[in-house]
């Protein structure tokens, strides 16, 4: 067997309920954990930072927050692009205005800006949900993109209407700016997802995960017990926009240098994490994880099979990546509507009793 369970015996109820009950697992975890944080930052360079390694935590980030508020709250959001503009733009106020002030807490309080931000837009759910609620975050996307672009405070009233990140380093190493080294990015970006990943994992599996899920199968019925929608729904808006805030934020001031509302923030943003969540598992954090690295490297490797080995053109390359995609998404609603993390976990049942018939 693949997985040897024998002996691995849980004595208290900590153990039976950790995230990997299975030894395998937990030492799979650590050495996947040492790989990201020990040997990945000595051979990384520029492409596959830039590429792959980079936009690849930052999603994750975003994909975690929408997961929050679809997968676990049940509440549709189409305005994930909007609030990601709404983190890259308070942590560049926050870095023109307070240069000595560490990039890291820059990041965080624009988190926080866009967790108050998405409170705001979080109102309406009270009253309306599915389809309502979806136009009502779509109305809040479009707003935000609107307000970025006319209001010449918000990008210092540069005339080209761009913003563009200002050097600024972590213990001596240069994260944001043109010096920025690759092993730099992977690793700020790193840090900062594992560190709301646990979050989220505890947070999904505590009592706001709970009151969550509750008003998720059925709002009714959990008011009846007790669960309060008022606090239940505006904490998961808060907490899923603190997580795109952040990943906001990275996005323009780790890996693109300099945005343009517009272009970065548009509504294809929002639709492209939407894609993540769905591919990868609603109600899933492995599944956020699953879904960024799926529509991060699909890109990728169809550019260097399809343009690099083939000689295609590279819009044919661009338009067969969408019919993918969108064949993906339209597979998966039907045949399995967990996405990539529920064919992770049959795949490790079956795994589990090979080769003993399932």
């Amino acid at each position: 067997m693949f997985y040897r369970e024998a002996g691995d015996f849980k004595t208290s109820y900590v153990e039976d309920s950790q995230t990997f009950p299975l030894r395998l697992d937990r030492r799979a975890y650590y050495v996947l954990l040492a790989v990201a944080f020990g040997v990945v930052p000595l051979f990384i360079n520029d492409y596959w930072a830039n590429a792959v390694f980079v936009p690849f935590l930052i999603y994750a980030i975003a994909a975690l927050g929408l997961n929050i508020l679809t997968g676990y709250c049940g509440q549709v959001s189409l305005g994930t692009g909007g609030f990601m503009a709404v983190g890259a733009y308070s942590v560049y106020k926050l870095m023109t205005a307070f240069p000595d002030v560490s990039i890291v807490i820059h990041i965080l309080l624009a988190g926080l800006i866009t967790a108050g931000v998405g409170l705001l837009f979080g109102l309406p759910s009270l009253r309306i949900k599915g389809f309502y609620l979806a136009v009502a975050t779509l109305a809040a996307q479009f707003f935000l993109v609107w307000l970025f672009n006319k209001v010449p405070w918000f990008y210092n009233y540069s005339a080209s209407g761009q913003i563009s990140a200002p050097e600024r380093t972590v213990l001596g190493h240069a994260v944001t700016g043109p010096n920025t080294t690759a092993a730099a990015k992977y690793l700020i970006c790193l840090t900062l997802l594992f560190a709301l990943a646990w979050l989220a994992r505890n947070l999904t599996r505590g009592a706001f995960g709970r009151k969550w899920m509750a008003i998720r199968d059925m709002d009714i019925a959990a008011e009846i017990i007790g669960v309060n929608p008022l606090t239940a729904k505006l904490s998961a808006f808060a907490v899923s926009s603190f997580y795109i805030g952040v990943a906001g934020a990275l996005l323009f001031s780790v890996y693109l240098g300099a945005a343009e509302v517009g272009e970065a923030f548009g509504i294809q943003k929002s639709f492209l994490v939407l894609f993540m969540v769905i591919i990868g598992g609603l109600g899933s954090i492995f599944g956020s994880f699953a879904g960024a690295a799926f529509m991060v490297l699909l890109p990728v490797l169809l550019k260097n099979v399809l343009v690099g080995q083939l000689g295609w053109a590279t819009d044919l390359a661009a338009h067969i990546e969408l019919m993918i995609v969108g064949g993906l998404i339209v597979t998966f609603l039907i045949v399995e509507p967990h996405g990539l993390a529920q064919l992770w976990r049959l795949t490790k049942e079956k795994l589990r009793l090979w080769p003993f018939p399932h």
